[in-house]
């Protein structure tokens, strides 16, 4: 009876996603659905990268990421593209080869999350980001990732954890700093073997996959962290808007300027964050902290792009504290995407939102980002959410 009761359970939060992603999937197809895409994108709020990066990155014509052709991605998100294009004709098809493999990658991260925590599972399944960007960009490939890399932490499967760890690095960078908390949590415990045993696997399964290209190809591969060097702030960002207000510019007058003042920005930030938890008496698992210090990298970032909303759903199924604030972030992070596309769309001639609307947008989910993680590295020793006994069941003792 127990068991048929934790099955269904299961089933519950597996068709929760899969209803998520489908409605996802609808809305974004439909700008492929008679009329202009530029126009129907902004008009209609249902953009995707996927549509025009078939061509933009050369995959319809069959070229293969960094040995044929540069690729604004990391490598595992520009291979996880070619492979979907192998069989698509048109944009169209395309999507949808995108869409199955995507929506494959959110019900795993979905049944990983249910191991862990049960039908908390559903703060993933059930996210209106999970809805609004699914298939806006390839952000759930890093996300099962970094995600299943948890898991095998929390079952003390640090091998496997870096090696997960390190393939996410390796289609993004965010599980990069998933990692970082968790070899800390390690030290703190006394196991330093097992902290090596993450950083060592992780950075080895990052070699395996990008050293291949870095030799055959290494102008190519490199594109990336050039691209992204040289990328001025985004409109979701407090960079932006705060560039735009002092000196006219988005890029504050110089793009290396804002790398260097972001790269402190954010030193800083983790640095304040770690002050603040021990100032806090902060006694809990160590692991947890990854949630702030994402939160910490999203607020000083020069880049936020709307799907990177996506790397936060599943740590706020881990250990966010109360539904309250996953309700304030998600309202706060809804107003963000409409005023985007709403302002956007006023830049291709149609009717849409001021930039200083955009920009209150921002600053309101920037206070709701900073107001989870506090509630999360604040809280002290005895009062884990009550989940928490959970995450140390291994995949033997739970189903």
């Amino acid at each position: 009876m127990e068991a048929s009761g934790r099955g269904s359970r299961l089933g519950l939060v597996l068709v929760a996603t899969l209803a998520t992603l489908f409605i996802g999937f609808a809305h974004r197809s439909s700008c492929l659905i008679g009329g202009d895409f530029d126009e129907r994108a902004y008009r209609t709020y249902c953009y995707s990268d996927l549509v025009p990066l078939y061509r933009l990155e050369g995959l319809d014509e069959g070229r293969v990421p960094y040995l044929e052709a540069r690729n604004e991605y990391p490598v595992l998100t520009g291979l996880f593209m070619w492979v979907a294009s192998l069989g698509a004709r048109s944009e169209g098809s395309f999507l949808f080869a995108n869409a199955l493999g995507l929506m494959a990658l959110g019900l795993a991260t979905a049944w990983i999350l249910y191991r862990l925590v049960g039908e908390r599972a559903l703060f993933f399944s059930l996210a209106p980001s999970l809805a609004l960007y699914a298939f806006l960009n390839w952000d759930l490939l890093p996300v099962v990732l970094a995600t299943g890399g948890i898991a095998a932490f929390l079952w003390r499967r640090d091998d496997v954890a870096g090696v997960l760890l390190g393939l996410g690095a390796a289609a993004k960078a965010y599980p990069a700093l998933v990692a970082i908390p968790l070899c800390l949590d390690r030290l703190r415990n006394g196991d330093r073997r097992g902290a090596a045993r993450i950083a060592g696997y992780g950075l080895g399964a990052w070699l395996v996959v990008n050293l291949p290209f870095a030799v055959a190809s290494f102008g190519n591969w490199s594109y990336f962290f050039h691209f992204s060097s040289s990328r001025p702030p985004t409109p979701g960002t407090l960079w932006y808007h705060a560039c735009r207000a002092l000196t006219r510019e988005v890029d504050c007058g110089s793009v290396g300027a804002v790398n260097a003042l972001s790269a402190l920005a954010f030193v800083g930030g983790a640095f304040l964050l770690w002050s603040f938890s021990q100032r806090r008496r902060y006694q809990g698992p160590v692991w947890r902290l990854a949630l702030p210090l994402l939160v910490v990298f999203l607020l000083t970032n020069k880049v936020y792009s709307p799907q990177y909303s996506l790397w936060l759903l599943p740590l706020f199924a881990l250990v966010l504290p109360d539904v309250r604030l996953f309700a304030l972030f998600a309202i706060a992070d809804l107003a963000v995407f409409l005023a985007e596309f709403s302002w956007l769309a006023g830049l291709q001639g149609l009717d849409g939102l001021p930039a200083w609307a955009l920009a209150i947008a921002v600053a309101v989910r920037a206070a709701a980002l900073a107001v989870l993680a506090a509630s999360v590295s604040r809280r002290p020793a005895g009062r884990q959410p009550v989940h928490q006994a959970r995450t140390n069941t291994s995949p033997s003792s739970s189903s």
